[in-house]
């Protein structure tokens, strides 16, 4: 069987499938009156935009509320290109992978340019060009071609995880998705219908997503079973093909919570050109081998700030797993002795009530600490 000669089945019996089964309560693919938008008919594609980066390594039911929130915040490009970094930041806290939201600051600032500073609220007059799109910090091939196809209904082929999978799945790959991904995106291009590229697209993700899923796929009432080399000769678990994984690294990471006699913490912001730049965080570093977890803490703050500090109880410990590696936080509540503060490792410092910490966006890891701050401090009562 060649899925050439299928397309427009495939099609037909994706859409049929995508009219009873889809996800039509996702809100940016709604238009401005909460309603499913008809054909070829333009919904915004600033909430799409902003949708599309946060579904950028985390998940849908996560993304909403924080997408939700963004929108309260930032309800237009405007609003978004005038706030200011920490803001933006502040408001993208609890996400993760920060370099996303200084990509859509920076983005917006573009974005008002091209579209023209006094046209911002014309849906028209956003970008309908994949290269516009992609000239665009954090913007890729299938981002712009999801932007484009959900919010003006353009023929404008994907190619998120989902979609590999079903389409790995389909041709029964020997390759793994990335192996193979020229082919899956000559594959996605063929098989979008021009009439309804929008429902299509989401039709696949939708598929992906709550049918063709990656452990426990539901072949039995996938609309595209017939067509499907994976389901006919082999088992679809075992597609796409997997790659050796990499080994995950784990370091000790000492934290001090250091306090002044004034019962002020002190917090330092990373630089911008670092990992999660901009963010706020409390100063420590990773354990040497030949250290214990409270010398780990003392040399770090003195390298990080030029202050001497008695490190006292612990606060608490946990792990923190990240894409690449595994973190062990171990978190002292510390005195503040002698010396004065200098930025030596980040942009600056302060010294802050810690009932202020909520004003300052912290990396994702931090709402443990500052959780468990909270309780020591009596404020969660």
């Amino acid at each position: 069987m060649d899925i050439v000669d299928s397309i427009e089945d495939i099609q037909n019996e994706l859409l049929a499938w995508f009219l009873n089964n889809g996800r039509h309560w996702i809100p940016w693919k709604l238009n401005k009156y909460g309603q499913i938008p008809k054909s070829r008919e333009i919904i915004s594609p600033y909430g799409i935009w902003i949708a599309e980066i946060m579904l950028q390594q985390t998940q849908l039911k996560v993304v909403i509320p924080y997408w939700e929130k963004w929108m309260r915040s930032f309800p237009t490009l405007k609003l978004l290109e005038e706030a200011d970094l920490q803001t933006v930041l502040l408001n993208w806290q609890g996400l993760g992978y920060y370099s996303r939201a200084k990509r859509i600051h920076t983005s917006s600032q573009l974005l008002v340019k091209l579209i023209n500073t006094n046209s911002t609220r014309n849906d028209s007059l956003w970008p309908v060009q994949i290269d516009q799109w992609m000239s665009l910090p954090g913007i890729g091939r299938s981002t712009a071609g999801s932007i484009i196809s959900s919010a003006f209904d353009l023929p404008s082929p994907i190619l998120d995880g989902n979609v590999k999978r079903i389409f790995s799945r389909l041709i029964a790959s020997d390759k793994s998705s990335r192996k193979d991904d020229k082919r899956l995106w000559r594959l996605s291009n063929s098989l979008l219908s021009v009439e309804s590229p929008r429902n299509f697209n989401q039709a696949l993700m939708d598929l992906g997503a709550t049918v063709c899923t990656k452990h426990k796929p539901r072949c039995y009432c996938c609309p595209l079973k017939n067509y499907c080399l994976a389901f006919i000769k082999y088992d679809p678990v075992d597609f796409p093909k997997k790659e050796m994984k990499k080994i995950i690294s784990s370091q000790q990471i000492g934290i001090g919570l250091v306090f002044n006699k004034e019962g002020e913490l002190l917090i330092d912001q990373r630089n911008e050109n670092s990992s999660m730049g901009g963010m706020w965080e409390f100063p420590g570093g990773k354990k040497e081998s030949d250290e214990s977890i409270e010398d780990t803490i003392k040399r770090e703050i003195t390298e990080e700030l030029g202050i001497n500090i008695n490190v006292g109880e612990k606060l608490i410990s946990f792990e923190h797993l990240y894409s690449h590696k595994k973190l062990h936080f171990t978190v002292h509540i510390c005195e503040w002795k002698s010396g004065n503060p200098k930025a030596l490792a980040s942009q600056r410092f302060l010294w802050i009530a810690p009932d202020q910490l909520s004003n300052f966006p912290f990396p994702a890891a931090n709402s443990r600490i500052i959780a468990a701050l909270n309780k020591h401090l009596g404020f969660d009562k």
